[in-house]
């Protein structure tokens, strides 16, 4: 299976003005993130506005972002769906494009009990026995939680490898860290928990952050690894208010804000996201501020 390593960033997916994938800037940003530390990326996830996007536009994604990272990082696809007949679906497509592995969420919205839960992760990981699957667990977009003793129960499924974390609950990853073998890798889904989460166990983060500071990321958890905690805490202290910035509001308004603020022309996120005129000035204020202090602009 492969390694997918320590920083995972959860990539935006960039609109033209008329609000049609941007595939050249996509395949140009995901270059970059390959060459600031950025492990694997994550094309198609929640940052990425999947929600809004067609199938035909994330394979299209998909293949970009593949070709574009070529040998320089992974790149893992959202292919979930609260439907597990077209999770599977999109999954056994992904292959056939190339991925490396494919995260699968939570289903949303029709809430299914634990059992169903399992039936579903374990039914998409054995339509495709060869793709490492990444589960993610989001219960405050999903409405229900993928309990630690289900988690456990998937891990024990060969291509099951670990799980994206968004609890924003230490006792619930201290809890998976508890039942799972050490094998099975637990990335925080937040990057205000990526320190803490390290502390008992986790392997990485899957990023929105790092869009921004991919290279701060991988010195915090490195000097982490290598007991220097004090080090690690630093850096957690310098981030934090990028990381609480970065979900002023829903993301990824303000991260798109920012990318734009840098020279990055990704458009804007598509309906029903939008930005808020009473708001927009001061998040904009609130993030050329960080910005400013961390270097960036």
């Amino acid at each position: 299976m492969v390694d997918f390593g320590r920083v995972l960033t959860a990539m935006i997916t960039p609109f033209k003005e008329d609000g049609s994938v941007n595939y050249d800037v996509a395949a140009a940003l995901a270059a970059h993130l390959a060459e600031n530390g950025t492990d694997t990326i994550v094309v198609c996830g929640t940052t990425g506005e999947s929600p809004t996007l067609s199938w035909e536009e994330e394979y299209q994604l998909f293949s970009v972002v593949l070709q574009a990272v070529a040998g320089k990082a992974f790149v893992i696809a959202g292919c979930g769906s609260n439907s597990t007949k077209e999770a599977i679906a999109a999954t056994q497509k992904a292959v056939k494009i190339g991925v490396n592995g494919a995260l699968h969420v939570v289903p949303y919205y029709n809430k299914p009990p634990q059992a169903g839960l399992y039936q579903h992760f374990q039914a998409i990981a054995q339509s495709t026995p060869d793709l490492p699957v990444l589960l993610y667990n989001i219960p405050g977009r999903t409405g229900q939680n993928l309990k630690p003793k289900t988690v456990a129960r998937l891990a024990e499924i060969d291509n099951i490898v670990g799980i994206k974390e968004s609890t924003g609950n230490i006792d619930q990853a201290s809890e998976i860290r508890r039942l799972t073998p050490k094998e099975f890798q637990i990335y925080s889904g937040d990057d205000y928990m990526t320190l803490p989460l390290l502390a008992i166990g986790a392997k990485g983060v899957v990023s929105v952050a790092s869009h921004l500071v991919g290279n701060q990321l991988r010195k915090m958890i490195e000097a982490f690894d290598s007991g220097q905690t004090q080090v690690a805490r630093e850096i957690h202290l310098q981030l934090f208010p990028l990381f609480k910035v970065l979900f002023t509001t829903t993301n990824p308004i303000p991260l798109k804000k920012a990318l734009n603020i840098l020279g990055w022309e990704v458009g804007s996120t598509r309906p029903p996201l939008c930005e808020e005129d009473s708001e927009d000035l001061e998040v904009t204020r609130k993030l050329e501020l960080v910005l400013k202090e961390l270097g960036l602009i």
